[in-house]
């Protein structure tokens, strides 16, 4: 299957590996730092008491922002977890219109939670609520970058749907498995 905002879904990619890495790297920082003062304590130094304020804090937040960016590459590339024991089975016209139906309530499902997320954010910016850690960190950006995820999800179902859709219409004996290696001529 070919999806004409791959683009999109390599940048969200691109947020997610972006988070990831910032993750290693705090978590490396932080660890290098106690590395450093246990080793002066070690031989009889006074420690420098180096530390990053809220790592645990910010990594959770990119570890979220990590998983949200990544749900419509993910997607895209068949990866995320199917259940295909039961529609492999079914002749190729009753799978397409059962994958319609799956990725019709996919779509409603995302677009229910991208609109709350929106609807949270944007309360979140009207009232300035910000997190309850060591760091004050304005919670609309964290939830800002959730519905982007969402968002780039819901369109990866919706092209996902109208190819599909397209199919199970013109030549429902042509559908395969979304999993199947080579999709070249389900467009």
């Amino acid at each position: 299957m070919t999806f004409k905002f791959n683009t999109l879904y390599r940048l969200g990619a691109l947020g997610a590996a972006a988070c990831m890495v910032t993750i290693c790297a705090l978590i490396a920082l932080q660890v290098s730092f106690r590395l450093i003062d246990a080793l002066l304590v070690l031989i009889g130094m006074r420690r420098l008491g180096l530390s990053i304020t809220g790592v645990s804090e910010i990594a959770s937040y990119l570890l979220v922002g990590a998983t949200f960016l990544g749900l419509a590459y993910t997607f895209v590339h068949h990866a995320h977890i199917r259940v295909t024991l039961l529609i492999s089975r079914l002749p190729s016209a009753i799978r397409a219109w059962f994958e319609v139906f799956c990725l019709l309530v996919a779509l409603a499902i995302s677009l229910l939670l991208g609109y709350g997320l929106v609807e949270l954010a944007r309360e979140s910016r009207m009232f300035n609520d910000v997190s309850s850690g060591f760091l004050s960190i304005p919670l609309w950006i964290p939830q800002t970058v959730l519905a982007t995820g969402v968002a780039l999800l819901c369109l990866a179902l919706a092209e996902a749907l109208v190819t599909t859709l397209r199919i199970a219409i013109r030549e429902p004996s042509r559908f395969r498995e979304a999993t199947a290696t080579d999709d070249s001529d389900i467009h």
